[in-house]
């Protein structure tokens, strides 16, 4: 991966054009270091991007072929490379922001799915397509799937592993917008840009309460929500927030 941080967003950009972007062991590896060592305190956002025309066409199906055949074996390896994609995605918080450039494929498409935010090209097209090499989806894309686009429709794109339109990927919330190529960078740059004007600590607290939340009963959701709510009373952000209200002024959130 290409690696670049400035002025607090840290972008991070799949950077295997000649195979599309697939994503090899030590790529998610790469990835999971550089999600899991940043913190509220250097950084506002984390963009996820692709170099060239894709942003990732998912595992890379070489280096599978070449992997251990004992399930046992198998079962590890995943675990220890995708399955901590989707832990250190989850569990980061910091906000992350996909500016998907161009096709997401299989774990491309579940790494958006996993993403806080994110925008797509018009020019980007989607598929779960692991049914079409005889696999499952993975890396969240049994867990995150439904809980974006619901059941019903997730049991379609899982099913049929069709492609479709990056307007259609907004219409059943797989992403936030479909944004016109020209428009992309900018449209990514303002939403960074106004993340970064919020107390990143707070953002992380809420994607936290948010996670943990989906699939309590309401009565343990509700008490987690205040558990966390507590801590953030206690935080600068809230202090400096009801201080700038009284005196009719932006906050400045150091964090």
């Amino acid at each position: 991966m290409h690696v670049e941080s400035t002025d607090g967003i840290l972008e991070l950009t799949f950077d295997r054009p000649g195979v599309r972007n697939a994503i090899s062991k030590a790529v998610a590896e790469q990835l999971v270091e550089q999600v899991t060592n940043a913190t509220p305190e250097e950084y506002d956002a984390i963009v996820l991007t692709g170099e060239g025309e894709a942003f990732s066409a998912g595992g890379d199906l070489e280096a599978m072929t070449a992997g251990p055949d004992e399930p046992r074996a198998e079962y590890e390896a995943i675990t220890e490379s995708f399955g901590r994609v989707v832990e250190a995605l989850l569990e980061c918080p910091v906000p992350i922001v996909a500016k998907i450039n161009g096709d997401a494929v299989g774990a491309g498409l579940a790494i958006a799915a996993l993403s806080d935010i994110a925008y797509a090209s018009t020019d980007a097209t989607f598929s779960c397509a692991f049914v079409r090499v005889g696999l499952i989806p993975d890396t969240g894309g049994t867990v995150m799937l439904p809980r974006l686009v619901g059941l019903r429709t997730a049991k379609k794109l899982a099913f049929t592993g069709e492609f479709f339109d990056a307007e259609y990927a907004a219409e059943i919330d797989l992403i936030n917008e479909a944004v016109p190529p020209a428009d992309l960078e900018d449209r990514v740059t303002e939403t960074v840009e106004r993340l970064a004007r919020r107390p990143t600590d707070v953002l992380g607290m809420t994607k936290q309460a948010l996670h943990e939340n989906m699939g309590r009963p309401w009565d343990d959701a509700l008490e987690y929500e205040t558990l966390l709510q507590v801590q953030a009373r206690h935080t600068d952000a809230h202090e400096e927030g009801v201080t700038a209200f009284l005196e009719g002024r932006q906050p400045e959130f150091d964090v």
